[in-house]
């Protein structure tokens, strides 16, 4: 199946965002002491991973270069990462705060995708479909881990 230039730079962008997203909760790791965000963000890191190889088939299937680097954006928001933990601490909802923000982004870029006028078949559209069911259920569990720090102990 060769795929159009439309589609493949789509699938490139979703190839840097899964890139961002590990760099992301590699930096969130950095940031926290606690056992369970440690095990949570190595979980989502792993699954974007994965989502990342998905793709990266795809592409080198229609020729193309597997994408090494990540998007402009999320170097943005790894800083702003960092800025936020300079004023705030290194406190579990602040942490979860800006891991939210990372996975509303992602979730952003997969639906314009699907919603695009890029044909695509199928199979692609399944795929990126899953993905991003799969990645909005860990916006749900970043989301509730966030809002257990807002209920006083």
């Amino acid at each position: 199946m060769q795929l159009n230039e439309k589609l493949l730079e789509a699938l490139n962008d979703l190839v840097r965002i899964n890139r961002d997203r590990v760099e992301g909760y590699r930096k969130a790791i950095d940031q926290t002491d606690d056992a369970d965000l440690k095990a949570l963000f190595q979980r989502m890191a792993e699954e974007s991973n994965t989502y990342t190889e998905q793709l990266n088939k795809l592409l080198i299937e229609n020729g193309e270069e597997t994408q090494g680097h990540s998007t402009i954006y999320g170097k943005i928001y790894r800083t702003w990462m960092d800025v936020k933990a300079t004023f705030s601490g290194h406190d579990r909802h602040s942490i979860l705060s800006s891991c939210e923000y990372g996975e509303s982004a992602a979730q952003r870029t997969y639906e314009e995708i699907l919603r695009s006028s890029i044909p695509m078949p199928y199979s692609v559209r399944e795929l990126i479909a899953n993905q991003k069911g799969a990645l909005r259920s860990s916006r749900e569990t970043v989301r509730t881990y966030r809002d257990l720090e807002k209920i006083p102990h």
